[in-house]
């Protein structure tokens, strides 16, 4: 039983910073692949960042549209993965979501998700 809580989020002016936290329980944290989506307004959910398990050596990707402003990063000690977003745009503006990929089979397990919204 796995369960994902997402926080952080909030309004912020463009050009500012926030930090989202999610804190998983029910299973292996650092079996698990983590990653941040969002969903903007009218949009599809689309895939921000990801940090692999300790299987790969905790490698991270990210959306080509946050490269260089968006950093994640996982605290295994505390099952919690964070995504530190600086450089905030109004186009940022989105529900973020937490995923966590799960071996052996990959399914896919989400967070109810936090709002961000930068201002103009």
């Amino acid at each position: 039983q796995v369960q994902l809580v997402e926080s952080g989020g909030g309004l912020v002016q463009a050009g500012g910073s926030l930090r989202l936290a999610c804190v998983a329980s029910g299973s292996s944290f650092s079996n698990n692949a983590m990653g941040w989506y969002r969903q903007a307004p009218g949009s599809q959910r689309e895939l921000v960042a990801t940090i692999s398990s300790r299987y790969t050596g905790y490698s991270t990707n990210y959306a080509d549209s946050v490269k260089g402003r968006f950093t994640i990063s996982r605290d295994n000690a505390k099952n919690t993965v964070y995504l530190q977003m600086n450089s905030l745009k109004p186009e940022d503006t989105a529900v973020y979501y937490c995923n966590m990929r799960s071996p052996p089979s990959g399914m896919d397990y989400w967070g109810k998700g936090t709002l961000v919204t930068v201002s103009l």
